[in-house]
């Protein structure tokens, strides 16, 4: 039952020819340290169904903040951001509905070392969404065949290698069953030989139809699988254009001169 609970959601993903608009975010700023810092200076951008953005720029840009936004992860002191339809306030209810949607990676894999692989999977379904072990572990497995490692379920994270661990804490924000993916340069943390395990898992989830906004500097995913990508610098949108456009005729001197440093 569990497993065809999760196959109709990605069969409904798939079957949705509309482009309703997912994630709003209007003239959004942000303050750090007594108001001295301005790391988000009116920052705009929409996200719709099934649409792969990928986000770019210098350290500091503001980038990883602006997403931390979406899901109150960062608060923001002016401007507006609706998620799935439902402004972001500081309505606790609001923001507890919105993260119940929004999965995320971060850098960091941040899994609960004293714990299994498939109890790592299955702890916030069976907490948060109320489910059934028995059913949340059906799901939990099919996730973990899903992202190519189902034969590590019993063992601990610290028995996994970094890429293994980025797909356990993939299948883990997926087990939510959520309708937006945000991922924070989910590769950095990787020696170069793991990450491609991870970007094809991201690869198939964007085939799926997920909404993913992601923070990576990986040109090759964001050439082949992204629908725009967006330079951020020092705390503006700089640049958003669809892939060829964007690496092959950028607009802007701040986006070519941050192109020549990393291509």
């Amino acid at each position: 039952m569990a497993g065809q609970s999760l196959t109709k959601d990605i069969q409904d993903t798939n079957n949705v020819t509309d482009r309703e608009e997912m994630i709003v975010a209007r003239d959004v700023h942000k303050w750090y340290a007594s108001n001295e810092f301005h790391v988000l200076r009116g920052v705009s951008l929409t996200v719709t169904k099934g649409e792969v953005v990928v986000v770019m720029g210098p350290s500091g840009s503001g980038k990883s903040t602006f997403i931390r936004t979406f899901n109150a992860l960062e608060e923001y002191q002016k401007g507006q951001i609706s998620v799935d339809g439902i402004e972001l306030s500081h309505d606790l209810k609001n923001i507890d509905a919105i993260r119940k949607e929004v999965g995320m990676v971060f850098q960091q894999f941040n899994l609960f070392p004293h714990l299994t692989v498939l109890q790592n999977v299955t702890l916030a379904p069976i907490w948060v969404r109320r489910r059934k072990k028995a059913e949340a572990e059906a799901i939990a497995m099919q996730l973990l065949e899903k992202v190519g490692i189902l034969e590590q379920a019993k063992k601990f994270p610290g028995q996994l290698s970094g890429g293994q661990q980025q797909r356990v804490a993939i299948a883990r924000a997926l087990a939510m069953q959520p309708k937006i993916m945000l991922f924070d340069e989910p590769t950095s943390a990787l020696d170069p030989e793991m990450v491609k395990e991870v970007l094809d898992t991201m690869r198939s989830l964007a085939r799926e139809g997920m909404t993913m906004v992601c923070v990576t500097h990986e040109v090759g995913f964001a050439e082949n699988v992204a629908d725009r990508v967006v330079l951020m610098a020092d705390g503006l949108l700089v640049e958003e254009a669809k892939p060829d456009a964007f690496f092959n005729n950028p607009q802007h001197d701040r986006t070519k001169q941050f192109l020549s440093q990393i291509l």
